[in-house]
């Protein structure tokens, strides 16, 4: 069997502000089989200026008069109380608990929550110290790479790793932070790229509409999958248009188990066990096209190719032709020496 991917359920701040919605986003990325369901932990008064305005997709998505990003975000806040139920909720649904801190008041608190793995947005790749507290909290580590240049993403990871991330426990992700992103600017080979030139494992977060990239991204190697998911595409709220809906949450994790398990064989090209028993009825033998007398000299005249795949193989056609037949042979029988 290939390596699972690990598939993350990004729910970020899809809950709307309401704790029930966030449940039902947990069971959701459970029942189409994510390995992790993911939040985001900030405080708006740490994350942002009161001054700093929208996003333009956050803007259009919202249609409303309000350009705060500071306002947007306030309502977004997942309380203490909302953390501890999530993990609660996510233990009963049999899924892996995650959420991404923003800033290091959130860092510390999802570390004191005793959350070892640490997904950085792509917003954080160039901010120093965010990558060290990182890096003294946290052993395994999952970075968002959109926006990046490949000097800035070798930065980042030099940060980690001087401060103590084993190479082996970061993954790094290819990623294009607009959304959606449209299919010219995803550069998936870029994935492959990063691999080559820092030798980490990689994966790719996905803001495309559909399924169909994420599913190319593991065909190609990525071992971590991260894509946005909502319960209704039409809710309110930034993020809620670029996202899967659970049907397709559901058909994107099938068909990224489907191709790992076509990717997990052997690689050596032979007849697999559920084809060979076709292998006498779909190929060919040499066969008699007319009635032929013992003693006639086989010829290009009295002998054809037809199925089945049980008598003489059409590659030794030019070893039978120019023989003499040893007994008779009735029009439309395979020809035996």
């Amino acid at each position: 069997m290939a390596n699972m991917t690990t598939i993350i359920a990004e729910a970020g701040v899809n809950h709307n502000g309401s704790l029930q919605k966030a449940k039902e986003l947990v069971k959701v990325a459970a029942e189409a089989g994510a390995n992790y369901v993911k939040f985001q932990t900030f405080k708006a008064d740490k994350l942002v200026t009161k001054t700093a305005s929208k996003a333009s997709y956050q803007q259009k998505n919202l249609n409303d008069k309000d350009t705060s990003q500071y306002t947007m975000l306030k309502k977004l806040e997942l309380s203490d109380n909302d953390h501890k139920e999530l993990i609660n909720c996510c233990k009963k649904n049999g899924i892996n608990f995650l959420s991404t801190g923003f800033d290091f008041d959130s860092l510390k608190y999802l570390h004191n929550l005793g959350i070892t793995l640490a997904k950085i947005p792509s917003g954080e790749i160039t901010n120093l110290p965010y990558l060290r507290l990182v890096s003294k909290l946290f052993t395994t580590i999952i970075l968002s790479t959109g926006m990046s240049t490949m000097q800035e993403i070798k930065n980042a990871v030099d940060v980690l790793i001087e401060n103590g991330i084993k190479k082996d426990n970061i993954t790094v992700l290819h990623c294009n932070t607009e959304y959606p992103t449209p299919m010219k600017d995803v550069n998936l080979k870029a994935m492959l790229n990063i691999h080559k030139e820092l030798g980490v494992k990689v994966g790719y977060s996905d803001h495309t509409l559909g399924i169909e990239v994420p599913i190319a991204a593991v065909a190609l190697g990525a071992t971590v999958i991260e894509k946005h998911f909502t319960l209704n595409r039409n809710l309110p709220g930034p993020d809620h248009k670029a996202s899967l809906e659970p049907d397709e949450l559901k058909a994107m994790v099938r068909a990224i188990r489907n191709v790992e398990t076509a990717l997990s064989g052997s690689g050596i090209k032979e007849p697999s066990d559920s084809e060979i028993k076709n292998r006498e009825i779909v190929r060919k033998s040499i066969i008699a096209s007319i009635s032929i007398k013992k003693g006639d000299v086989f010829t290009e005249q009295n002998l054809t190719v037809k199925r089945p795949g049980n008598g003489i193989s059409p590659m030794l056609w030019d070893d039978v032709i120019g023989k003499k037949a040893k007994q008779n042979f009735e029009e439309d029988s395979l020809i035996e020496l």
